[in-house]
C-alpha cells in the first residue's frame, strides 16, 4: 500500500496538529474578513477617514496572507 492515496497512521496529523491547522486557518480568515470589513463597511463604528480605512484594511489583508504563507511552509515541513 505504499502507492496508496490514503495516508498511513504515521503520516496522519496528531490531534494537536489538526487543532493548530484549524486555528491557523481560522486566524487567516479572521484577519482577511476583518480587513475587508474595514474597507467596505460604510457605517464602521470607529471614526476613521476613508484613506486610513483603506490603508488599515489592506494592511490586515496583507498580514493575513503573510500568516497563511508562513503557516503553509511550516505545515509542509
Amino acid at each position: 500500500m505504499n502507492g496508496s492515496k490514503y495516508r498511513t497512521n504515521k503520516d496522519q496529523k496528531s490531534l494537536l496538529g489538526r487543532f493548530l491547522l484549524i486555528l491557523g486557518m481560522l486566524f487567516f480568515l479572521m484577519y482577511f474578513v476583518m480587513g475587508m470589513a474595514i474597507i467596505f463597511w460604510k457605517d464602521l463604528p470607529i471614526e476613521m477617514p476613508k484613506p486610513y480605512r483603506i490603508a488599515f484594511g489592506l494592511l490586515l489583508i496583507v498580514y493575513s496572507f503573510f500568516r497563511f504563507i508562513r503557516f503553509i511552509k511550516k505545515d509542509q515541513q
